[in-house]
């Protein structure tokens, strides 16, 4: 351990091993409730509904993330956790919005979009390479995926600059042993 201050003791093998294994339990677990839920039967609005309430569950968990990380006794690991369930589920909240609004009407985007369809375009439309073979036709889908667009730039850049403050707040508290028994170590 170092005392230098801002300064991240090494977590221990075990507990990174658990870190990465619960953040591929949970990457997973989102993904399998992705192709599970019945969001492709409905309208438009229901879409959007289901976008909103998505939204807002993200940014209460990002909100509990956020204050987990600074609690932890390690910040860094803890981020890493934070990011590969957060990411994710931004991810998948739009592409559920895609299949409910492609289910909705034909004529949204420029194919009939399956899950794993709707997936593909919302990660083309994070990564910003756009390929040009799934397109959004309607106003509606296009002022949803620019919404994609505009989030997308928040979620880059104001969520990293959050996860990064809240590691550094982190590394400068000095957790206590019951901070680090509460929080299992992470």
């Amino acid at each position: 351990m170092t005392d230098s201050p801002g300064a991240e003791e090494r977590p221990p093998h075990r507990l990174t091993v658990r870190s990465v294994l619960r953040s591929l339990a949970s990457t997973t677990a989102l993904v399998a409730l992705y192709y599970v839920l019945p969001f492709d039967h409905g309208s438009a609005a229901r879409a959007v509904v289901i976008l909103t309430l998505g939204l807002l569950t993200l940014l209460a968990l990002v909100v509990f993330q956020v204050r987990s990380i600074i609690r932890s006794r390690y910040p860094g690991l803890r981020a890493v956790q934070a990011l590969a369930t957060s990411v994710p589920l931004f991810l998948l909240l739009f592409a559920a919005t895609y299949v409910a609004m492609s289910a909705a009407s034909d004529r949204n985007f420029s194919e009939p979009l399956t899950r794993t369809d709707a997936l593909y375009f919302t990660i083309t439309v994070f990564a910003t390479v756009g390929f040009g073979d799934i397109t959004a036709k309607t106003e509606a889908a296009r002022l949803l995926v620019s919404g994609q667009m505009i989030a997308n730039l928040v979620v880059l850049g104001l969520g990293v600059r959050v996860i990064v403050s809240a590691v550094n707040r982190g590394r400068q508290k000095k957790p206590t042993d019951a901070d680090a028994a509460e929080h299992g170590g992470t």
